[in-house]
């Protein structure tokens, strides 16, 4: 049985009558863009939770591991346009390595991509902070789960060292390639280990950003050239820095802090002072919060936050707990935004200005001798805290040489290699 459609001009005026209206085709492209920009979100979001509960080792550490996962695994950004992401994070102040997720998330994914980094890996060191601020008492492992634990953050301590050198040596491959920009690498990080002194890294930067616009070209050679970034052209984001101001405005009022939960005020102004990283916010928040809590609750918290994966921030979340008994979370989650909101709100406002001359030659000169003294930084911090804090032994040596060639040789995920270094941890800690 064969049907008839009609003529072709009834066809075409079928066909014209169903075909839909421009409203409709409006709504359904902003649907589907709502629901990439979702998707997108969503990726990033668990890509840094999985990072959040594996990433030990501090600030240094976390910035290898998202080397390591963004430009070497997924390739979200090249080596030049993450290197100056960390520039930025470390000339702004704020928790580094919180800002560079921040930004990365920003660059993939827009505002929605960069709160999804920053919930992502802030997540698991949130909750495992508040929960001891909370619980800590109730919460008290056997012997044996004690030393499995122990043993377990050792293992994973040990593969934070393992992540810091390979970063150091793929930064040192793309930003000191000429005998100028690693003379500035070496003496970067010869200082650092020297000399230990308040805002000495924010100082070594901006040495090295005058000493390589002065040095001749021959000296840096291509290094002057750094590629271009597409945001390197915009001007400051005026909202976020605005917002910043204006808080800081707010409460320096007097008595305005007494009625923020969790000491918000404290925490805000310390978040917006800190220059280099989690340790560094650590002798800010014993002056101010430390006072009120005494130095045992204080220390615990400080223990802790060296031991749990992600920023080292996350203090904030214990001590506000402990801060506001009678609401602990509210005063942990108000003590967490508030210690992060300076750094990210500037990162916001900066990552894309702090570029934007980049091409420029001297400019582009001063940005290659910051590239090189932060892996300068970087290898001060393998030194220290990381290789310290971490090899005790010679047995733990030998699990950093083993791990070093795994990861050169067959680049296995972060994941499975983090899996290995805690089973070895909890083992060696057993037997």
């Amino acid at each position: 049985m064969r049907i008839n459609w009609g003529s072709e001009s009834t066809s075409a005026l079928a066909l014209a009558n169903t075909r839909p209206s421009p409203e409709v085709l409006r709504d359904w492209t902003l649907s589907r863009q709502s629901a990439d920009h979702c998707g997108m979100a969503f990726e990033i979001f668990w890509r840094f939770l999985a990072l959040g509960c594996t990433s030990f080792g501090g600030p240094a550490a976390h910035l290898a591991y998202f080397r390591a996962t963004f430009v070497d695994r997924l390739a979200w950004l090249d080596g030049a346009h993450y290197g100056r992401l960390v520039a930025a994070s470390q000339v702004l102040p704020g928790p580094g390595s919180s800002q560079v997720c921040f930004a990365i998330g920003l660059e993939r994914g827009g505002l929605a991509g960069g709160l999804a980094a920053f919930l992502g890996f802030t997540l698991p060191s949130f909750l495992l902070l508040a929960g001891l601020g909370i619980f800590g008492s109730v919460l008290v492992p056997g012997a044996f789960g004690k030393a499995v634990l122990t043993g377990i953050v050792s293992g994973l301590k040990l593969l934070a060292v393992v992540v810091v050198a390979d970063a150091v040596r793929g930064m040192y491959a793309d930003f000191c390639g000429t005998i100028g920009a690693a003379a500035m690498a070496i003496g970067t990080a010869c200082v650092l280990l020297a000399f230990d002194a308040p805002g000495l890294q924010l100082l070594a930067l901006v040495l090295a950003a005058v000493v390589g616009a002065a040095l001749p070209r021959e000296i840096m050679g291509d290094a002057t050239r750094v590629p271009p970034v597409g945001v390197g052209t915009r001007r400051p984001a005026w909202l976020p820095l605005a917002l910043v101001t204006g808080f800081a405005l707010i409460l320096l009022l007097p008595g305005v802090g007494a009625v923020l939960p969790g000491a918000a005020d404290d925490f805000f102004l310390a978040g917006l002072m800190v220059f280099g990283g989690g340790h560094v916010v650590l002798p800010l928040l014993q002056q101010s919060v430390g006072a009120l809590l005494g130095d045992e609750v204080f220390l615990t918290g400080y223990a802790a936050a060296q031991a749990v994966p992600g920023p080292m921030f996350t203090l904030a979340s214990y001590l506000g707990a402990v801060l506001e008994p009678s609401r602990p979370w509210l005063g942990a989650l108000s003590a967490t935004l508030a210690v992060f909101a300076p750094g990210l709100l500037l990162m916001a406002a900066f990552r894309g200005s702090l570029a934007r001359f980049a091409e420029w030659p001297r400019v582009a000169a001063a940005a290659a001798g910051v590239n090189a003294a932060v892996v300068g930084l970087l290898l001060a911090a393998l030194y220290s805290p990381v290789l310290t804090a971490a090899v005790r032994s010679g047995v733990d040596a030998a699990f950093v040489i083993t791990g070093l060639w795994v990861l050169s040789a067959l680049r296995p995920p972060i994941l499975v290699l983090a899996a290995g270094f805690a089973v070895t941890g909890a083992l060696s800690a057993v037997f």
